[in-house]
Parts: C-alpha cells; structure tokens; sequence
C-alpha cells in the first residue's frame, strides 16, 4: 500500500511502542512495523479487530493506550467524523497522525468540463458499500485541523501533499493562483501530526 509507505517513511522518528492504526483495511503497516506493538481496526479487510466505527460510540480502548495513532484516509468516510476525531486522541498517549484528502483537487477539472461523475460521490442507483460523507477542500482541512484539536494537544505539523509536477507549472499556477487557491486546486492530501503536551 503506498500510502500507507508514504506515511511510515514521512513520519518514521514517531514509530515507537504501541501504534494504533484505525481505517487499516489490510494493515500494509503491520509486516513494516517488526517489533513494535500494532492494533489494526476497520470494518473490512485483515485488521486485528473487526469495528464498525459508525457504530462506535468510544473506541474499546483506555485513555492514551497507545503511544502513535494513524487514521488516515477514513474520516471523510463516516458520519459521525467529529466524535470518532475526538476518540483517536483520547486514545493517543503521544502522537496522532490524521490525514484528510482534498475533495476540490479530484472534482475541480471534471465539475469544470460538465463531467460531474467522480469517485466516492454521485447518486449511483444502487446503494454503494462505501462513500464520503463529506466535501472539503485543503483550507477546511487545515482550519478543522487547528480549530478542533482538543486541550492537552498541539499541531506539531501540517503537510499538504500534492504530485509531482514540473517546476515551471507549478510555479505559474502559484502565480495564478496565490496561496491557499492554489491548495484548494492542487493539494491532494493535508496530514496532520498532532502532539500530546500534557504528558
């Protein structure tokens, strides 16, 4: 999973102990993460505990159980998306790492073109299995981000990641598109990584 190796290696100083991955489908971290403690959790796939997250009013672990939780890429899948925020860091003893994607950067050029069929969205005929509940962009990520952290926990860092580009094109789009336009355009994931600082 190259996300999943995308995060180990971007953040691999804070893998220490216990590691807390929820939404880990088929836990591509648990075989990089040899001699550490790994709980895996998700509603499919090979997690070490099968949990429903929408259905889960706290998560069955006690206060800061783990030293560095993950959720990355599964809020935006969920109704419920604020609580189960709010439970990764009362699980969390140190660090959280929380990943959000940009739904403006994969539906800007096909809303533009008139082709505003997109994945995770649309109003398919059958019911789908999976789909985001939600619609940001990277600004609304990086202000949830630093807004709705609870006391007891800092912004250690935010990242927005976007591809590799050609340096000439990306620098005439900052230039037509200052700042957080370009982010909104351009970004295709804000990760943040959340430290505990009441310890």
């Amino acid at each position: 999973n190259s996300r999943a190796t995308f995060i180990y290696k971007l953040f691999e100083q804070y893998f220490n102990n216990s590691v807390l991955d929820v939404g880990c489908f088929n836990a591509p971290l648990r075989s990089q993460l040899k001699g550490l403690s790994y709980t895996g959790i998700d509603i499919d796939g090979d997690p070490d505990l099968k949990i429903n997250l929408e259905e889960q009013e706290r998560l069955p672990f006690q206060d800061c159980s783990f030293e560095l939780t993950i959720c990355t890429e599964v809020l935006e899948h969920l109704n419920n998306l604020h609580s189960v925020f709010d439970e990764l860091f009362r699980v969390t003893s140190k660090y959280l790492i929380i990943s959000l994607p940009n739904s403006w950067c994969n539906a800007r050029v096909k809303i533009e073109r008139g082709n505003g069929d997109f994945l995770h969205y649309g109003l398919p005929t059958l019911k789908p299995l999976d789909r985001h509940k939600w619609f940001f962009n990277a600004t609304h990520s990086i202000d949830f981000f630093c807004d709705a952290a609870p006391p007891g926990f800092r912004v250690k860092e935010i990242f927005a990641v976007e591809k590799n580009k050609f340096f000439l094109l990306k620098y005439f789009r900052k230039i037509r598109y200052p700042k957080m336009k370009y982010l909104n355009r351009y970004c295709h994931t804000v990760i943040a990584l959340f430290e505990r600082v009441n310890i």
